[in-house]
């Protein structure tokens, strides 16, 4: 079994107990869980050659995302 397959079990683990919480905070913190291992499941997939990366974001002007920007750039 592949890892990230592993990884999508938990997901699915983490759903199943989400649909049976007690509270609100628990149905949120298993949701979380859930959505970490699924991150982590297409990341293994893109580490094992599986998918290609994502693209970079294009905003309209056709810059690229401001993602690797400093915070302190007084550019923007």
């Amino acid at each position: 079994m592949k890892q990230s397959e592993i990884f999508r079990e938990n997901a699915e683990n983490c759903a199943h107990l989400a649909e049976s919480a007690a509270n609100e905070p628990t149905f949120l913190r298993y949701k979380r869980m859930e959505a970490a291992w699924l991150a982590l499941a297409n990341e293994q997939d893109w580490l094992d050659g599986e998918v290609s990366p994502a693209p970079l974001s294009v905003a309209r002007n056709g810059n690229t995302s401001n993602a690797g920007k400093a915070a302190s750039d007084p550019a923007e």
